[in-house]
Formats: C-alpha cells, structure tokens, sequence
C-alpha cells in the first residue's frame, strides 16, 4: 500500500480475549480462537456464532446477559487453549512423574495382584468419563470458590475497613462510607492485578492481551493483516478502550456513585432491622447485609458500564470519552504487556477468520 493511498479505517465491533498462548476473537457471526502449540505451529478453530437475542441487543438489558455469557465462553476458551497448547499435558506429565517416583520407593512393600479387564476400549473409555466428571466438578468448584473469594475480598473487607476506619476515627465518615468503601475496592483491584502479573503465566497471558489490542487496532486503522509479516502491527497501541480491564474500573467507579445514592449505610441498615424486626444488629451483621444488598444491585452498575465502554470505544476521539476512558487505560499497563512477533502472529491468526467479507457490517 502506497503512503498516499487512504487506508480503509472504522470502527470494529470485533472484541477478543486473551488466553493461554493463544487469542479468542468474535466478529459478526463467527469467533476463532488461534493458540501457539508446543511443536511451534498455530493450532486455530473457528465455528459459527449465533445473531444476538433481543436481550443482547436491548439498552441497559444487554450488559448483564452479555458479560455473563462473555465470562461463560472466555472460561470455555481458555480451557481449551490450555488443552491445546499442551499445557495440562504437562501437568499429568509432572503428576504422572511424581507417581512413579512414589511408586518405585514403595516398590519392596507393595504386592502386585493381577487382574482381568474383560474390555480394554471399554475400561478406557469409562476411565475418559470419569475424569471429565471429575474436571468438571473441579471446575465448579474452583469457580465457587472464586466467586466467595472475590465477593470477600472486594466488597466485605472494603465495608468493613471503612466501618472500623469511621469507629477509630473522632470525625463522623458514615456518609463517606462509600467513597471510602469504593477507594479500597479500587486500591485492592490494582494491587491484586499488579501482584499476579509477576506470575509467568500471567504475564504470558496479558502480553496476549497486548498482541489482541495491538491487532484490532491496526485492523481499526486499515492495515493488511497477513500472519507471517506483522511488522505494521506492531506500530499500534496496546491499549484499547472497550477492553475489559476499563469495563471493571468503571464498574467500581460507578459503584460509588450508586452506592453513595442508596441508603443503605450500616448505620441505616441497623436502624431498619431494629424499626422492622426490633432486633439490634452489629455493626459486622449491617456490613453483611450491606454486602448483599450490593450483589443485588451488581446488574444495575453492570448495565450502565457496559453503555459507558460502548460510547467510549464508539467515541473515542470525544474529550468526555477519553477522560472517562483515562483510568481504564492507565490501568491497562498493569494487564498488557507488549507482544512479541510470534504472539502477534497468533492474534492476527485468530483475528482473519471474523473479518466479514462486507466490512459495513462491521461498523458501528
């Protein structure tokens, strides 16, 4: 392309997702998911995705229906890519290892017994069941445990940090409580996303982020994609306003506006069990419930920041916009990290796929 030719640029509605050495990217009616093997070869897939319903399509209804389904399908394809790039082949490896060297040291003391299996394709594929059984509980069970931990850590411990916070303090904060609240939850948000990134796998996976925001921008900006030269790709940024590090920044900013609107502070909390109910409440007890009431609302603060990061990736040249779309972006240099070609390479092999052919049905 000549530099005075007009490069073809818009506004994409393709999103992406980093995974384990791979990229996940949905377009208009496909998503690819493209994942770096352990041979050196790109392993890519792609499959059919279906028209939105109207409650994907519908203003303040959308957000929670497609951040729950996006969670859904991320969590799918990010088992998948470690399936894929051979990384649970390692883990069995390292358990298989591990067994036999427990094995050998009891080798004196164990008595072998033979036995009979009458079908071996049948015993095997019995055997594939129940480990998929057995994986899949596990997943659910981590993923509750997860969903406990993450509800514990950034909104109990933030209501009860500013409780105490208001109990040590002479100056009456009750009405900052949610300021205060909001703050911490932000602060612990930052710090966990910093602390993990010092993890191999982690950085690994956000460099992937990189590589997917570095991708979608150059397609945004016109560049010819092509997997095996990604030198124009690597102009770009790595940052990307509808990423979704911004989306869970706004949704914590938003979450002290509305919190700080709706009365339900535990000293409030207190006074309405004991008007109700006549029975005293702690201040620990308010802060649970307060918690809870907060879960309730989390579809509310989740409707309006997916509106917000609809408009900020839509109107990205507006002064509101980036000013709303600031902190998020900042953010994003804690969970990007730049690419190197091979995963840039990778991004761009999963972004191809979900280009349409009629690039207007692509645009905002």
């Amino acid at each position: 392309m000549s530099n005075n030719e007009k490069k073809d640029t818009h506004k994409s509605k393709i999103g992406g997702q980093a995974l384990f050495e791979g990229v996940m990217m949905r377009g208009i009616g496909k998503e690819a998911m493209a994942v770096r093997k352990k041979d050196g070869s790109i392993h890519i897939e792609v499959k059919e995705v279906p028209a939105n319903k109207w409650y994907q399509k519908t203003l303040f209804v959308r957000g929670v229906f497609n951040f729950v389904l996006q969670m859904k399908n991320g969590y799918n394809y990010l088992m998948r890519s470690m399936e894929v790039s051979g990384f649970l082949d390692e883990e069995e490896d390292d358990k298989k290892k591990e067994k036999k060297i427990e094995t050998t040291e009891t080798a004196e003391t164990t008595e072998t017994v033979e036995t009979t299996i009458p079908d071996e394709s049948e015993a095997v594929e019995e055997a594939a069941k129940d480990k998929k059984a057995l994986d899949t509980f596990i997943g659910i069970i981590g993923m509750v445990l997860g969903v406990g931990l993450s509800v514990l850590l950034f909104m109990f411990v933030p209501n009860w940090v500013a409780s105490t916070l208001n109990g040590l303090v002479e100056a009456d904060l009750e009405r900052f409580h949610s300021l205060i609240a909001g703050v911490i939850r932000i602060l612990l948000f930052v710090g966990y996303m910093w602390v993990v990134s010092f993890m191999k796998e982690i950085r690994m996976t956000y460099e992937y982020h990189g590589a997917e925001h570095k991708t979608i921008a150059a397609y945004e900006a016109g560049e010819e994609l092509n997997p095996d030269d990604v030198e124009n790709v690597k102009k770009y940024p790595r940052f990307h306003p509808r990423c979704g590090t911004s989306f869970i920044f706004i949704v914590l900013a938003i979450s002290i506006l509305v919190y700080s609107i709706l009365p339900i502070r535990p000293s409030n909390i207190v006074g309405y069990v004991d008007s109700l109910f006549g029975v005293e409440v702690s201040l620990g007890l308010a802060n649970v419930i307060r918690t809870f009431l907060q879960i309730l609302f989390l579809p509310v603060l989740v409707s309006i920041s997916y509106e917000i990061i609809k408009l900020a990736g839509r109107y990205d040249r507006n002064i509101i916009m980036r000013i709303v779309s600031a902190p998020g972006l900042a953010l994003q240099r804690l969970t990007t990290f730049e690419p190197n070609e091979r995963q840039l390479q990778v991004a761009v092999s999963a972004m191809l796929p979900v280009i349409p052919q009629n690039k207007e049905e692509d645009k905002w």
